[in-house]
């Protein structure tokens, strides 16, 4: 039985964009065991996909805030060894940076990466071998050419995520039917405005919906408190992990978000979700191959608000 370790660390969004090589791997190869190294706080999203074996969670994020600590380095030695646990026929690095490689030269297999022409960063020397991945590709289909170049395959059929949510609602937040409107984002170029998010807010909130507004920090619940006020009906949910917000984005009657990675878990998931792109290109990282999603806007041209109601009241008939 052939067994893989992929890594792919982080952000949130990358990890997402990684699972259809899962889903390549289990459909090439049967029996094949994939393993998945990832950054502890999105350990939640390869579990979701029944074609993963072992997640093997890194903490490099959390390490290098205090690496003089005696705990930090037992936790990485307790990382390395279970890492070395397995040898593997292939380890695929499709994150391509310095702290993915030196992960792929210590673990026990041929180790695959991007060449220098492919990657951000010189690191061809980590691994056995390297393959040339063109840049003008979408991020998930970069991931699968690359994997399928480790392995002398091709890439066959379009992208699947292959994950689902099956865990119940967090409690307080299973009262009807609901809209998730994920406003919050890594940099303030990428914000749409709060006029907007309002007008969207009440457009749903007409049609039944209750609009749900996630937060992961106090700025983010801050914002989503002045929304919710402003939106009829409107609720914050209390912080909530992955685990918690799978399921609440899985069953949404529409997600509308921001270029997040949240957004394209909820895509992933086959919600219907709408991603509004207001500084980055979403033909490069945007909602892709998701089974209802679509993308609006793009760097510079932000979509109006009338524009994302209109997406949205369409998906919703």
């Amino acid at each position: 039985m052939p067994r893989i370790l992929l890594i792919k660390t982080s952000s949130l969004g990358d990890v997402v964009h990684n699972l259809p090589v899962v889903s390549d791997l289990v459909t090439a190869l049967p029996g094949v065991s994939v393993d998945w190294v990832v950054e502890e706080a999105f350990a939640a999203i390869p579990r979701l996909h029944p074609g993963v074996a072992q997640v093997l969670p890194v903490a490099l994020r959390r390490w290098r805030r205090t690496p003089w600590r005696p705990v930090v380095w037992r936790e990485l030695q307790g990382f390395l060894a279970a890492l070395r646990t397995n040898e593997y026929d292939a380890v695929i690095d499709t994150q391509g940076l310095f702290k993915s490689a030196w992960i792929a030269r210590a673990a026990r297999g041929v180790s695959h990466g991007l060449d220098r022409a492919s990657s951000r960063e010189p690191l061809g020397w980590f691994y056995d071998q390297v393959h040339a991945v063109p840049w003008d590709r979408h991020a998930v289909e970069r991931n699968r050419r690359l994997a399928a170049l480790a392995l002398g395959r091709s890439v066959d059929g379009a992208a699947c995520y292959g994950i689902r949510a099956e865990a119940p609602l967090p409690a307080g937040l299973d009262e009807g039917p609901h809209a998730v409107l994920l406003h919050a984002t890594s940099a303030e170029r990428k914000l749409w405005p709060e006029a907007h998010w309002i007008a969207l807010g009440n457009a749903l909130a007409a049609r039944g919906l209750v609009c749900l507004l996630p937060w992961g920090t106090p700025a983010e619940c801050e914002r989503s408190e002045q929304l919710a006020a402003r939106i009829a009906g409107a609720r914050v949910p209390p912080r909530l992990g992955i685990d918690a917000l799978a399921p609440l984005l899985a069953r949404a009657r529409i997600v509308v978000g921001t270029d997040t990675g949240l957004a394209h878990l909820a895509g992933a998931l086959g919600a219907p979700t709408l991603g509004i792109y207001c500084a980055t290109d979403p033909a490069a990282t945007g909602l892709y191959a998701c089974p209802r999603a679509r993308n609006l806007g793009g760097p510079g041209a932000p979509p109006t608000a009338d524009a994302v109601i209109a997406a949205a009241l369409e998906w919703l008939a």
